[in-house]
C-alpha cells in the first residue's frame, strides 16, 4: 500500500504561478496592442464644407501626408525618428507616448468636392478643409415653339 501525501499549500502556489504567467502573457499582448497608433479625429459638417481635425502631437509637417483618391481621402504619418532614437537611449520606467507610424482613411461624402482640399498643421493639430460642391438646384428650361 503506497502513502499519498495531500500538500494542498503547494497546489495553491502552484496555480498562482500559473495564473501570474497568464496574466503575464495577457500584459504583453496589450502592449502590443496598444503599440498601433490612432489619432483621434473630430469631423463637422458646415454649410458649404466639412473640416477634419486630427489629434498629432510630436508629428512634423513634413512627415504627413494626405491624398485623396475615389472618394476616400487617407491621413498618414510618423512621429520624428530623431525623437525616437533619443527616447530609445534614455532609461524609461513607463512609457505612455504611442511611437510610430499611422494610418486614418475616411470615404467622403458625394458632395465632397475632391479639388478643393487645403491642410494645416498647428499645435499639434492637423486641420483639412474640403469644400462641398455647389448643390444641384433644379432649373426650369423655357420650352420655345
Amino acid at each position: 500500500m503506497s502513502i499519498f501525501h495531500n500538500e494542498p499549500w503547494i497546489q495553491l502556489h502552484d496555480f498562482g504561478r500559473e495564473m501570474d504567467r497568464l496574466m503575464q502573457a495577457r500584459k504583453q499582448q496589450q502592449v502590443a496592442a496598444a503599440s498601433v497608433w490612432t489619432p483621434a479625429v473630430d469631423i463637422h459638417e458646415a454649410e458649404d464644407h466639412y473640416r477634419l481635425t486630427m489629434d498629432i502631437p510630436g508629428v512634423a509637417p513634413e512627415e504627413i501626408e494626405v491624398s485623396m483618391e475615389d472618394g476616400v481621402l487617407e491621413i498618414s504619418g510618423e512621429r520624428n525618428k530623431a525623437v525616437d532614437a533619443e527616447n530609445e537611449k534614455r532609461d524609461c520606467s513607463r512609457r505612455e507616448r504611442f511611437q510610430g507610424a499611422f494610418r486614418r482613411s475616411f470615404k467622403l461624402p458625394e458632395m465632397a468636392d475632391d479639388t478643393e482640399i487645403s491642410a494645416a498643421t498647428s499645435h499639434g493639430v492637423l486641420e483639412v478643409v474640403i469644400k462641398k460642391r455647389a448643390a444641384l438646384q433644379p432649373r426650369r428650361i423655357p420650352v420655345t415653339h
